[in-house]
């Protein structure tokens, strides 16, 4: 859904608080054609209330099923690096700074779809 990201002019930027060498093995593996922002200090992250996630929150169920899905499709888990429990999530800020979406992860597959993202947008 990329060209849709493109003609709605949305702007997708991955932030990560892993160092310059995991960040760039990020790109590599994924081909993210996106901007990747570092933040070391997890001062986004803080800001948006995305702090440690439980050891439920990132081995339970949900996280079975997305492995099990790419296991599926011919695709192998690969083992975590870095701060595994760090939460993720998703931040859709209009062009004006009013925060849309604010997503926290409950754990590694917990992700809003771009069609629930593309909602949020479409309904601004």
């Amino acid at each position: 859904m990329e060209d849709e990201l493109n003609r709605l002019k949305i702007k997708v930027v991955v932030v990560t608080f892993e160092n310059d060498f995991l960040a760039r093995s990020y790109v590599e593996d994924t081909a993210l054609t996106w901007p990747i922002l570092i933040d070391s200090t997890r001062e986004v992250y803080k800001g948006y209330g995305m702090l440690s996630a439980s050891f439920w929150d990132i081995w339970g169920i949900k996280t079975w099923e997305a492995y099990f899905k790419e296991i599926l499709k011919g695709n192998k888990p690969k083992k975590g690096e870095g701060d595994i429990y760090q939460r993720g999530g998703d931040v859709l800020i209009d062009p004006t700074g009013i925060v849309r979406l604010h997503h926290i992860g409950d754990g590694p597959a917990d992700r809003p779809s771009v069609k629930q993202i593309l909602k949020v947008v479409n309904a601004g």
